[in-house]
């Protein structure tokens, strides 16, 4: 047997192999949706007269999870993080008053207690005192499994009971989406449903192959790991994480992993407050930056500028400036103070007001010379986060917090993360940054200038995980609706989405479809309606309503340095998406 034979035989075992694994993934999809469906069918929603379920506001929730002899509360406590995040207390030993009156103790900082039980817990009347006295001053709800029906029990109580018959996980499951409207028994879910591709006509085997690329990307460097989640009819349908934070160390890559989204945040940040405050009448798209920005009222290159301009980088706007390259002695200080006061690295410091005293001026005098053509611009988003602060009295960063990310249920996005959340939650982006901080940067933004700017900025600035980005991007595949709340009207989604150039295809603040079909950008299959953003970290996010897509990639491709540019030669992120869109055609086949 000749080489060239052994290779062929090494790969068609490879390729069976491969093949029965996924036929293997398709049998146990279909096995688990089957359960998925026959427990929805054995559910039933007792006393919501009140219409506490679906819980519609997540803000001031202060949720607790707690197991009075529930078999599968893990099942249960891992959908419910999904939607909020909630303390848990799973086998919570209570069979006397004493232990009620410790549960009691317990709850005293949560205002919605969400009870699970099924037909191991014990239904006596410390039980049921304890619920009532619960309800006096908390939000109470009741997740039941098991085939015995407890709900003449609960007679005397206010609150709303459910109860599925099937105490297995895929039982716990569907509870747990039906209190947050991710499953509904009557009606159109109101939240993403977390599930499998066949959920959806998809054969998950068919998705398959997107891993084989991932494992490409880590292979040629291109990016140290990433996440890669697909949602197809309102259902999550593919949640995957692939390699390392860094190369050579041992944190592998999370789905919860939070990333820099660097140029994403021009759409998931700065584009919705322009959106909401167009829609609101603050805002016109048709008036000039002059009537916003004062200062610019005396430069003739820029007073008639308007704001659509901006946002469809037509302002004729320089594409950036490098802030750092001009930076002297005495600017920056790895020692904190009232002198300097911002972080833009661990234990590296930038003076107080630098942004205003020198970005900002310097932007303001750059001259505006191709206003008409399209020329991508991070100074337009520099100029729009300064239009809407003005606008709306708000820094933008507590403005889009308050507004969209909070209510949605977007637990880790925002901006300035390291506030917030763990070092090591925060995937690492550049380390061998030599131009500025000359540091591995990790947990804060990794663009220079946003940096300098004090990490919030119009352009750069935002980080997420990709569930945020689901829950904000399956909003605006909505139409603006998402969690039983309208956040825009349709008609504003339809307007900022679509294609409002004649000389590029750009939306307000989005990008679109190269109507030139050979550059197959962002993918040679997409429809025409598709809309979306890259990032200069190695992130995208692309909505197809032709087909009810949101497709989402997350990476840290600049690690080490941003030099690499694999990602893009290699076409890894199309390619993902052309594997998405050939699944949904080859359906559940």
């Amino acid at each position: 047997m000749n080489k060239k034979t052994a290779r062929f035989i090494l790969y068609a075992v490879f390729c069976c192999t491969g093949t029965l694994a996924a036929q293997e993934t398709h049998q146990g999809n279909l096995l688990w949706l089957q359960k998925e469906r026959n427990a929805e069918k054995n559910t039933a929603i007792i006393n919501n007269d009140r219409g506490l379920i679906p819980i519609i506001s997540l803000e001031g929730l202060d949720a607790a999870s707690v197991s009075l002899g529930a078999a599968n509360s893990a099942a249960f406590n891992a959908m419910l993080s999904k939607y909020v995040k909630v303390d848990t207390m799973p086998g919570y030993p209570v069979s006397d008053p004493t232990g009620y009156a410790h549960l009691n103790d317990d709850l005293k900082l949560c205002r919605t207690a969400i009870f699970q039980l099924s037909d191991a817990t014990v239904y006596d009347q410390h039980l049921l005192a304890f619920l009532m006295e619960m309800e006096k001053t908390k939000t109470v709800i009741l997740a039941i499994s098991g085939k015995t029906d407890h709900s003449g029990f609960f007679k005397g109580l206010k609150a709303p009971v459910l109860w599925c018959k099937n105490d297995i996980p895929e039982g716990a499951a569907v509870l747990a989406q039906i209190i947050f409207g991710g499953i509904s028994l009557d009606k159109k879910p109101i939240r993403l449903k977390y599930s499998v591709a066949e959920d959806a006509g998809v054969n998950r085997a068919n998705l398959d192959s997107i891993a084989l690329i991932m494992k490409e990307a880590i292979a040629a460097t291109a990016a140290p790991g990433g996440v890669v989640m697909v949602l197809k009819d309102g259902k999550v349908i593919y949640n995957e994480a692939f390699g390392k934070h860094t190369y050579t160390g041992n944190r592998k890559t999370l789905t919860t992993d939070i990333f820099d989204m660097a140029s994403l945040t021009k759409t998931s940040a700065t584009t919705l407050e322009v959106m909401r405050l167009v829609e609101q009448g603050k805002l016109g798209l048709d008036s000039t930056i002059s009537k916003y920005i004062a200062r610019t009222r005396s430069m003739p290159d820029k007073k008639d500028i308007m704001v659509k301009e901006v946002m469809l980088h037509q302002a004729g706007f320089t594409p950036f400036i490098p802030f750092y390259t001009q930076l002297k002695p005495g600017d920056m200080s790895t020692l904190k103070s009232d002198q300097y006061p911002t972080e833009v690295a661990d234990n590296y410091y930038i003076r107080a007001n630098y942004y205003q005293d020198v970005m900002w001026p310097q932007m303001l005098a750059d001259k505006a010379l191709t206003r008409g053509r399209f020329i991508y611009s991070d100074l337009s988003m520099y100029y729009m986060k300064e239009i809407v602060e003005k606008v709306a009295a708000t820094p933008l960063n507590v403005y889009t917090d308050l507004n969209f990310y909070k209510p949605l249920g977007m637990q880790s996005a925002g901006f300035l993360p390291r506030d917030h959340f763990p070092k090591d939650r925060i995937v690492p982006t550049t380390e061998n940054d030599s131009w500025f901080r000359d540091m591995l940067v990790q947990g804060f933004v990794d663009d220079p200038g946003a940096a300098m700017a004090g990490g919030v900025s119009g352009h750069a600035g935002f980080f997420a995980s990709a569930n945020d980005m689901a829950i904000l991007y399956q909003m605006l595949l909505n139409k603006g609706s998402y969690g039983g709340q309208q956040y825009y009207k349709p008609e504003t989604v339809t307007t900022f989405t679509s294609g409002q150039s004649k000389v590029s295809r750009r939306g307000y603040g989005f990008d679109r479809k190269d109507p030139d079909q050979s550059k197959g950008y962002p993918s040679y299959l997409a429809s025409p309606q598709v809309f979306g953003h890259t990032g200069y970290t190695g992130t995208c996010v692309w909505v197809d309503p032709s087909c009810n897509l949101v497709y989402i990639f997350l990476s840290n491709r600049v690690y080490p340095d941003a030099k690499r540019n694999a990602l893009l030669s290699l076409n890894i992120r199309s390619r993902i998406q052309d594997v998405i869109y050939r699944a949904i055609k080859k359906g559940n086949n």
